[in-house]
């Protein structure tokens, strides 16, 4: 599962929005604090992590996949299981947090880098309408039982076109909104020239339904 290029040392990114310009639905507090969690199995907890009262904090479970969990993963067209460490990670942890602390919210980040056995996670939707169907589906499910808040998306391979992405990820995000599914969607472009262009189609055409587009600092 782990993502050579983005995930080092416990796996965790760090990124700091304090400006106005890179959220469009800016929340209460205008510091916003995210950090990717749960990635590579590295037995880091929620309390393992210093939470600042003073800003808002998204924990971001590392990663959903719509791939098999097996020795040879194979995609499920936006079937989505947790691929994070949910024995360190589980709806209980994640409800205890936000319980502790009032400024904690809670999302899961789909795609990243690897699923089992380093294996290139592919965002390869047989059709938009199976996909999103399906999407919809199994993140409601992944939500509902671990109380989370939000998604964040984190392809960074692709066997589908730019427009196709931009239709699959803009319906998801509209679908999850208007039923009350998420409170907040972000993207997370990966700087990459082959990569980008798939996140500039959803951004313009859908970015009135993207937070925030998150840089990535890697620590």
């Amino acid at each position: 599962m782990a993502s050579s290029k983005l995930l080092v040392c416990l796996c965790i990114f760090h990124v700091l929005i304090a400006t106005s310009s890179l959220i469009q639905a800016a929340p209460t507090n205008s510091k916003l604090f995210r950090e990717y969690i749960g990635a590579d199995g590295n037995n880091i907890s929620f309390s393992d992590v210093p939470i600042n009262p003073n800003v808002d904090f998204h924990f971001i479970l590392s990663f959903a996949n719509d791939y098999t969990n097996t020795d040879a993963p194979t995609p499920t067209n936006g079937d989505f299981s947790a691929f994070w460490d949910t024995n360190n990670l589980s709806p209980f942890q994640v409800s205890s947090i936000k319980a502790r602390h009032p400024n904690v919210k809670v999302a899961m980040s789909l795609g990243g880098d690897t699923a089992s056995n380093n294996h290139p996670v592919f965002f390869s939707p047989a059709t938009i309408s199976s996909w999103v169907r399906n999407a919809i589906s199994s993140i409601t499910r992944i939500v509902k039982e671990n109380n989370l808040d939000g998604i964040d998306i984190n392809y960074e391979h692709f066997h589908a076109d730019p427009n196709t992405f931009a239709e699959c990820i803009g319906q998801l995000i509209f679908n999850l909104k208007q039923r009350k599914i998420v409170s907040f969607a972000s993207i997370a472009p990966y700087d990459d020239n082959n990569v980008q262009p798939h996140y500039l189609a959803p951004w313009r055409k859908y970015g009135h339904l993207i937070d925030c587009e998150l840089p990535i600092l890697c620590l």
